[in-house]
């Protein structure tokens, strides 16, 4: 049954009702969210324009109810390894593996299924549930979907670490291989929105990306699709993505947040303030209150010492370790910071999936039958 949506004409609060109304107006929505009901645009765009610093508590503590109705108080975590290094052929602005762009990786590098097996050992020790390989490049030749898969089969048959896989825009045929070879999740982030997409880069087009979405739903394989902050987009840019990613129905939608890198276009973009981060989580999470929302890269830099409350704001999971050219903080800080705010950290497997997102047993049918034969 689709959701009945909220979201009837509001008036500003702020200046004729005061912050009290506010503060019901978002206790009221929290429970209608729970309750099964979707936040609609209109809505989505009150809280944008009418939280402010002074409600931002309201904001998180509804945020907070919706995760913990979904979620209870269980987080995960997962790790990255790059697989294939620099020499991209794309523009993207943000990125340090471009070849547009002189940055401090230099050159490129592949690495050998020994090492990527040593960093998903390290990833385990550290406490990720899962592990991703992750390629630069604009998609995987047939011959990279191959080499993914065998490393990607040596994990499975180790156990004890979910394996994924992040190797650019897919065909349909290689999604189905994709399938076939085991990968039960694969990330594809969006980035941004459609209206802002083509600020960030020329050589491909979003449609591309989303058709590489649709391959790999349509071969079975959860999708694991996300955003890129703090690029110079707007409210509007967000929302607009929010409601396309609530359409594309991924498990889990990673919450990245720009590391400015010295040599690359947006290397002088100022760090967003934590608050606006905060607030990104928890409006995301009123709009998707049954996605694991995983916070990633950038966390140190721009949330600082508020990474505690990405939970308070609703994030479900978040990433561990070094990023992909970055380096983010030991793992031991993470473990400790979960283990303080009184929550479980818990297998990917053990979080609760949205409604409509492949089981295991799905997965498994998926693969015996014919059709199923960017952090920074």
């Amino acid at each position: 049954m689709s959701p009945r949506f909220l979201g009837p004409q509001i008036q500003s609060t702020r200046s004729n009702r005061g912050m009290l109304l506010i503060a019901e107006t978002i206790r009221s929505l929290a429970g209608k969210v729970i309750a099964g009901q979707a936040v609609n645009r209109s809505l989505a765009e009150w809280l944008v324009e009418e939280v402010g610093p002074d409600s931002l508590p309201d904001l998180l503590a509804g945020a907070t109810r919706i995760r913990e109705q979904f979620f209870g108080k269980k987080v995960s975590c997962c790790s990255i390894v790059a697989g294939k290094v620099g020499l991209c052929s794309e523009d993207c602005a943000f990125c340090s593996q471009s070849g547009h762009y002189a940055t401090h990786v230099a050159g490129g590098k592949q690495l050998t299924d020994a090492e990527i097996l040593r960093a998903a050992e390290e990833a385990a020790a550290g406490g990720a549930s899962s592990f991703g390989i992750v390629n630069s490049g604009l998609g995987p030749s047939d011959a990279e979907i191959e080499a993914c898969g065998r490393v990607i089969g040596q994990l499975r048959a180790r156990g004890g670490l979910g394996a994924c896989a992040s190797l650019g825009v897919v065909t349909e045929s290689q999604a189905r291989r994709l399938a076939a070879l085991g990968v039960q999740r694969y990330n594809h982030n969006l980035q941004t929105s459609r209206r802002f997409f083509p600020y960030i880069t020329a050589t491909h087009r979003y449609d591309e990306r989303l058709q590489a979405l649709r391959n790999l739903k349509a071969a079975g394989i959860e999708l694991c699709c996300g955003a890129l902050f703090g690029m110079g987009e707007t409210w509007s840019d967000r929302l607009d993505l929010a409601f396309e990613l609530r359409a594309l129905e991924p498990v889990v939608v990673p919450l990245n947040f720009l590391i400015p890198i010295a040599g690359t276009p947006l290397a002088g973009q100022r760090p967003l303030e934590p608050l606006e981060c905060l607030k990104i989580i928890a409006i995301y999470r009123f709009i998707l209150p049954t996605q694991d929302l995983k916070v990633a890269g950038g966390r140190e830099v721009n949330i600082r010492d508020l990474q505690s409350w990405i939970f308070a704001a609703g994030a479900t999971s978040f990433l561990i370790g070094n990023y992909l050219t970055t380096c983010g903080r030991p793992a031991e800080a993470d473990r400790k910071m979960v283990c303080d705010l009184g929550l479980a950290l818990v297998g990917c497997e053990d979080l609760p999936k949205p409604p409509g997102a492949a089981s295991e047993e799905d997965h498994g049918a998926a693969l015996s039958s014919p059709a199923g034969s960017n952090a920074t």
